[in-house]
């Protein structure tokens, strides 16, 4: 039913009597300066009075649900059992049988219960399931527990992640690791609000994701799965990026946790997100809680009036200020689209697009180098993207090409000495769009052939064969650099970053019969993205 007319009266009536309250705390603050400064003292000297740094928690909450209709809510507790007990029936049946799921549940020692969860949790950032399961496998192999991983060094650390992305949570991870076993005795912080205040890289959502299913904290988490069950649950057609949005989202998270099983509702909701409930054709007629669903109401709503077969008026429930008043629903200026169905929630945020940088690369080797031909690197800064990985010499150049092979020899001079420029020849290019940059890479190659063998190496470069190469802690990007160097079929690269590979050979189309046999070979992707949050489950 619409929520009656008097309810949503009292609701706004309330929202008044707090903006009313909030002026005149601020009429009050002015006044007070005033005061203030009539009788010459500072600041320093009175006691502090914070200015209007936000209402109480209580007050907060108020404004919350005044601000959006009754709608978007669970209205009972009923609701929130009937969620409950349909999501965790159906996790229990439907559950992927994942590794970190089995370390978990299998082990007794709490803090190696969540370590195993904190890598998991920290890997699936924005990182597919099926990329991480043998990155993940690989890792616990190697560090089993916290205090092999503080003993390993940045470089391992580095290796190990290489080809996983978003290499700033490899690193953050030992860090953590190290404050654990060096400052807080080898023991695991046991609260969401602990984990986040005292290990690197923890943020909400990683530290209630720890906190539920490594110690059965009852509190919710959100991440991209979740929004887009919740959103879609509750109609929410809002940008879920606003802070509005947001904290709507983990109120409702928290309401809905399940107190007997918190780590396994968690991480029920995200399964859910992750395989029935996605982003482009989810699989509704599976979902356990559609009975519960606002979507599925819209677009059944949507098909009734369509068809024109409306016997009068159909009791479907609708928010009783769609008209615009309402913070949690599409604006007025993104109408229903027919055609997408559920998939209308949650609203996509807009985004910048990346800035698009240019960089000249050279894949220095020595074919005649003792022992075999090797290849020079040289080490990224500590900071900033891609901090400590190795890369072949690059500098960053105009994209108009304009100048780019004297900055690039200069470069490769200052690591390997004089060089003969009239050997460094360009193979193609490779575009690489991280998270904020479009990087394309202009590959270039320089053989030294008949020179003098370069014994003396500067600090921070490296000469490697090629099989060391291919296990040295470089980035995806660099190895397509070497595809090209290497002169191996051009194609096209998809996993958690979008890449390109083109050469001057590889411009001409492909005859129809050539692409399907290309469709046929290229590997696929799984349809599932990340903890947001996050971050992606």
């Amino acid at each position: 039913m619409t929520p009656s007319v008097p309810r949503l009266n009292r609701l706004l009536a309330i929202m008044k009597k707090l903006r009313a309250a909030v002026g005149s705390r601020r009429r009050k603050q002015a006044s007070s300066q005033e005061r203030r400064e009539k009788h010459g003292l500072s600041n320093s000297q009175t006691k502090p009075f914070l200015p209007d740094a936000g209402l109480t928690r209580q007050q907060e909450e108020v404004v919350l649900q005044a601000s959006v209709s009754p709608y978007h809510l669970f209205r009972d507790t009923a609701e929130v059992t009937v969620f409950r007990e349909s999501l965790l029936s159906w996790y229990d049946r439907e559950k992927r049988d994942l590794p970190w799921r089995r370390r978990a549940e299998g082990e007794v020692d709490l803090d190696r219960r969540a370590y195993a969860v904190w890598v998991s949790e920290v890997m699936l950032q924005q990182t597919q399931v099926a990329t991480v399961i043998d990155y993940y496998t690989r890792w616990m192999q190697k560090w089993p527990t916290l205090q092999d991983l503080a003993s390993a060094s940045l470089e391992e650390v580095n290796q190990l992640w290489a080809g996983l992305g978003y290499y700033s949570r490899g690193r953050r991870l030992q860090e953590g690791a190290r404050k654990v076993v060096e400052e807080l005795g080898g023991h695991v912080p046991g609260t969401a609000e602990t984990l986040q205040r005292l290990l690197p890289g923890v943020g909400r959502y990683t530290a209630g994701a720890i906190a539920s299913i490594a110690f059965g904290q009852v509190t919710g988490v959100v991440d991209g799965n979740v929004i887009r069950v919740l959103c879609r649950v509750r109609g929410i057609g809002a940008d879920p990026s606003s802070t509005l949005v947001s904290q709507q989202l983990w109120s409702l998270a928290q309401q809905l946790v399940d107190p007997a099983r918190p780590g396994d509702f968690n991480q029920a909701a995200m399964e859910l997100g992750a395989t029935v409930c996605t982003p482009q054709h989810p699989l509704c007629s599976q979902c356990p809680v559609q009975s519960l669903c606002r979507a599925r109401q819209r677009v059944e709503w949507e098909q009734l009036v369509a068809s024109q077969s409306l016997p009068g008026s159909p009791d479907v429930e609708e928010c009783a200020l769609n008209t615009g008043q309402c913070r949690l629903c599409a604006p007025p200026t993104q109408p229903w689209d027919q055609t997408l169905g559920v998939a209308n929630f949650p609203r996509k945020a807009s985004r910048r697009p990346p800035r698009e940088e240019c960089s000249a690369t050279c894949v220095l080797e020595q074919p005649k180098a003792l022992g075999g031909a090797r290849i020079l690197l040289v080490q990224r800064p500590k900071s900033g993207l891609l901090a400590g990985l190795w890369e072949f010499p690059s500098v960053t150049v105009d994209p108009s090409g304009e100048h780019q092979r004297k900055a690039l020899l200069q470069e490769l001079q200052n690591w390997a000495g004089p060089l003969p420029a009239t050997r460094l020849q360009h193979f193609g290019q490779v575009v690489h769009t991280f998270s904020h940059i479009k990087l394309t890479y202009q590959v270039y190659g320089l053989a030294l052939e008949g020179q003098v063998p370069v014994t003396v190496t500067p600090p921070g470069a490296r000469w490697l064969t090629r099989e060391e190469f291919h296990t040295a802690a470089v980035s995806t990007a660099m190895k397509k650099v070497f595809r090209v160097y290497e002169g191996q079929q051009p194609g096209t690269y998809k996993s958690h970053k979008r890449s390109q590979v083109s050469t001057p050979s590889s411009r001409k189309k492909p005859s129809p019969g050539q692409q399907v046999l290309d469709s046929f070979f290229r590997p696929h992707s799984p349809t599932d993205v990340s903890k947001l949050n996050s971050v992606a489950q």
